[in-house]
């Protein structure tokens, strides 16, 4: 997770750097309309690949939601994959707008991480929790609580970046990935969280409460 502090993500000058290249040659060529479109491009772009500090509440208890967005369900559910047992899950929509830099949960060990290839049906529908492209971020705190995060791409999403290793110890509200182009997160706790959200409400990653474990 080194290096993940700059105002811009690393990731995202793949596609900002030829965009500006090409609003310039347009501009240098006196293309009016073209220039304004790919200077309109290149700004959407930058914006969405934005990564401004956080700062994370002190209470180790507390779960912080890993994502910008809006809260679009929550519920308790069997994890039956990794977590085995009933839980609390919390889903959050990430629209285009959103920040799209993801945000560690709760401190503690990464104990296992898994992707999964899948389809690309639009993030804010159930259905994308089960057949979307999707990678799981299971991470046990000092307590011996396990978390779940899932990261599950979008119809636009079609890339997944995940910057923690399995056996890393990680920090609440550090960043740890990354889904371009609007998506979805989940957040499974155990089922005896008390949960400070409800669905419709707008989060922070890394800042925002979403939980307190027992």
């Amino acid at each position: 997770m080194e290096n993940r502090n700059g105002p811009v993500v690393f990731e995202g000058f793949i596609f900002i750097i030829p965009l500006l290249v090409l609003t310039v040659i347009f501009a240098c060529y006196g293309l009016v309309w073209l220039t304004a479109v790919f200077l309109v491009a290149t700004l959407f772009v930058t914006n969405f690949f934005r990564n401004p500090e956080r700062t994370a509440p002190e209470d180790e208890r507390t779960v912080v939601s890993p994502a910008d967005g809006r809260i679009i369900k929550i519920e308790d559910v069997n994890e039956d994959d990794f977590l085995k047992d009933r839980v609390k899950k919390v889903s959050i929509f990430m629209n285009l707008f959103n920040v799209h830099v993801n945000r560690v949960p709760c401190s503690g060990l990464v104990k296992t991480i898994r992707y999964k290839e899948g389809k690309f049906f639009s993030a804010n529908l159930d259905k994308a929790s089960l057949f979307n492209e999707r990678n799981y971020v299971l991470v046990q705190t000092e307590g011996g609580k396990e978390i779940l995060t899932i990261q599950i791409a979008g119809i636009i999403a079609r890339r997944i970046v995940c910057w923690v290793k399995e056996g890393m110890r990680i920090e609440k509200g550090k960043r740890f990935g990354l889904i371009r182009f609007g998506s979805r997160l989940e957040v499974f706790m155990p089922v005896d969280t008390e949960i400070f959200v409800k669905i419709g409400d707008k989060v922070r990653a890394g800042e925002t409460e979403i939980g307190r474990l027992k």
